[in-house]
């Protein structure tokens, strides 16, 4: 079954043009799928009927996976036997009739803008490292960028003249998201005094760069993350998407068009924007309850 998972994943990458990460995500759910099918003693997509789906999701469930989760990797599975179907390799999709665990989608978590202030604040000194991390920090709040959209940031991405950068997200869609004049300024800082020192012999157009002159990593961005919190004694545990989340909800707030916001965070979908209107009406409820005489 493994080959059929090469040309699957091969057909995302070149037909579909999904991202490294998309790509990834498939494989692990389907790697799952597999090993769990030929463990069972199935070595072809025809001997996969619905009975053999159903027994991994409920597999799945037992191993403590959330129903998100479960409906994430149903997700992959209709998608693989759709893709083997449509290729001949297989003559039925035994997930069609299958229906995806019901989930509720939970609220996303998000700071207040007093603590995003104390965020953005938290980087103190005028050191190459420290330059970069406010830039850092005050473009992902200013845009709402997904962090692997920040860090593959390139300088031609980069459109200061008219105040705005290009962002290229889930599927390669590009988007021009507008940047404040106060995150230009510290990104210009930080371009003019902080990456020239760090950047190495070899030459990267990655903007924001590590210690070592190279692209900064997610994962590098997440470690200094979570260290500016604490500095900033922000209590609760602080993600890079919470910036993202934070971002569109404090947009909401002050006025901002739900249609515009769809554009900006580069969703493909408004109900996938919508959820932020409902963090808007949970805070509401909450105020109401606290201070309310009869909340």
């Amino acid at each position: 079954m493994d080959k059929y998972l090469d040309y699957f994943l091969n057909y995302l990458a070149v037909e579909k043009g999904l991202s490294l990460n998309t790509l990834e995500a498939y494989g692990r759910d389907l790697t799952r799928y597999l090993d769990y099918l030929c463990r069972n003693g199935i070595s072809a997509p025809n001997d996969i009927h619905q009975p053999q789906v159903l027994q991994f999701l409920a597999a799945l469930k037992a191993a403590g996976l959330s129903p998100r989760s479960r409906a994430r990797s149903l997700s992959a599975l209709r998608t693989f036997h759709r893709f083997l179907l449509n290729e001949k390799h297989s003559e039925q999709d035994p997930t069609a009739l299958i229906e995806a665990p019901r989930t509720l989608q939970p609220l996303p978590k998000l700071l207040s803008q007093a603590e995003v202030e104390r965020l953005l604040n938290a980087p103190q000194g005028e050191d190459p490292l420290t330059l970069r991390d406010r830039a850092l920090l005050e473009v992902l709040y200013a845009t709402g960028m997904r962090v692997s959209e920040l860090v593959g940031l390139s300088l031609g991405d980069l459109k200061l003249d008219i105040g705005c950068l290009n962002a290229f997200g889930k599927g390669a869609k590009q988007r021009l998201i507008p940047l404040g004049e106060v995150a230009i300024e510290i990104l210009q800082d930080y371009l003019h005094n902080g990456r020239p020192k760090l950047q190495s012999a070899a030459i990267t157009e990655q903007v924001f760069l590590n210690r070592r002159g190279t692209g900064l990593s997610r994962q590098g961005f997440w470690k200094n993350l979570k260290r500016y919190a604490l500095a900033a004694n922000i209590t609760q545990q602080v993600y890079p998407h919470m910036l993202r989340h934070s971002f569109a909800t404090h947009l909401l707030e002050n006025g901002a068009d739900l249609r515009a916001l769809q554009t900006m965070l580069g969703h493909a979908d408004i109900r996938s924007t919508q959820i932020y209107t409902h963090v808007i009406q949970e805070r509401l409820k909450q105020v109401h309850q606290q201070f309310h005489p009869r909340g």
